[in-house]
């Protein structure tokens, strides 16, 4: 599926980038690739594969990276605000989105 200059300034509107004609013309060819690529990794029959949870250690073997959970002890709230540049009843303040 190529990808167009009007697919570049779409995902730019998007993404709120400002691109010149230029980079959306080298954009396009580029991202067409990776997508390109992608396709082919879709292609590969993975039936019968299990999901990896971990890695593999130097000599090859699995190794676990789940924990059981523990109930520990949190920051509290006074200190997690304590360095809040601007912190209001108990609460972060962020500026509005919309």
């Amino acid at each position: 599926m190529p990808i167009t200059e009007a697919d570049i300034e779409k995902l730019a509107r998007l993404a709120q980038l400002e691109l010149t004609d230029e980079e959306r013309r080298a954009l396009a060819p580029q991202i067409s690739s990776i997508v390109e690529y992608v396709e082919q990794l879709n292609e590969i029959d993975t039936n019968g594969i299990e999901p990896s949870l971990g890695g593999l250690t130097l000599e090859g073997e699995r190794t676990e990276t789940m924990r059981d959970d523990a109930v520990r002890p949190s920051l509290g709230q006074k200190a997690a605000l304590a360095e809040a540049p601007d912190p209001a009843s108990g609460y972060f303040r962020v500026p509005k989105v919309l």
